[in-house]
């Protein structure tokens, strides 16, 4: 596929991908989506690749969805924002939640409606001092989609997360930052440095160690205290298997820095 609404490239271990329509804040529209979906289909079947970078092109991460590409009718003519989710949205943000990787989202900007939660379907946020969060669908009178309804109050508690859809208030990523909405905000002028530093580290770490952190705590929710201590028991038992963990312990016991393959 010929990408013309992202850019997408992988080097050392890293995918990053960027939301490429700056002209439209990075809306989406269907190419968008359709575009996105080929990359995340590249990074699961490339081994080499052992984290995963989001990013917005130009002065914004993502203003949501473009209001001028809605296409997807109902039996009346009128617009199917339900079939939308269902086609666009629900499995971009299934689709982040399970891939096998950490993903890190650089919010170099404004970030809006769906493209505010689209970035907390990531792993670690991290945005610009200058940058913004919006939960803007109370303004064209809809619910946060996108996963917000699920994430913003377990991020941020009931009574944040109900300011924040129902007054659509801007808030500032330093506030987010203090929330625990992200996980860092950074100045504008360090914000690429940091990106690249995480990404680097975590293209070094036991990636599949990572992975099953990352399973582990999202779907801690679903279970018992009793049912995830037996979780994490059956996890370290497979990871204690991995080669990743013989190396980690070597490397402890020399007193040397660990050469980690991701197996």
């Amino acid at each position: 596929m010929i990408y013309q609404t992202i850019l997408f490239q992988t080097q050392g271990g890293i995918a990053r991908l960027t939301l490429n329509r700056p002209e439209r804040l990075n809306s989406f529209n269907t190419q968008m989506h359709e575009e996105v979906r080929n990359a995340l289909s590249q990074i699961e079947q490339d081994q080499n690749v052992r984290v995963m970078v989001l990013s917005g092109a130009g002065r914004g991460f993502c203003a949501g969805q473009d209001l001028s590409d809605l296409n997807v009718t109902a039996n009346d003519g009128s617009i199917d924002l339900g079939a939308s989710i269902e086609k666009y949205y629900a499995p971009l943000v299934l689709r982040l939640r399970s891939l096998r990787m950490p993903i890190v989202c650089a919010v170099n900007g404004v970030a809006a409606g769906a493209g505010a939660n689209l970035a907390l379907a990531c792993d670690i946020v991290i945005a610009k001092k200058s940058a913004s969060f919006i939960q803007s669908f109370c303004k064209l009178g809809l619910v946060p989609d996108t996963g917000g309804t699920y994430a913003l109050p377990r991020l941020v508690g009931t009574a944040r997360a109900m300011g924040l859809a129902l007054l659509g208030d801007k808030l500032s990523a330093e506030q987010a930052a203090d929330w625990g909405m992200i996980w860092q905000c950074v100045d504008d002028a360090d914000f690429d440095g940091v990106i690249d530093k995480i990404a680097e580290y975590l293209a070094a770490a036991p990636t599949q160690a990572l992975a099953r952190t990352k399973e582990a705590i999202l779907s801690s929710g679903l279970r018992t205290l009793e049912e995830q201590l037996d979780h994490e028991r059956w996890t370290m038992r497979d990871l204690g298997r991995t080669s990743d963990y013989k190396e980690g312990v070597a490397a402890f016991l020399e007193k040397r820095a660990p050469l980690f393959t991701g197996n």
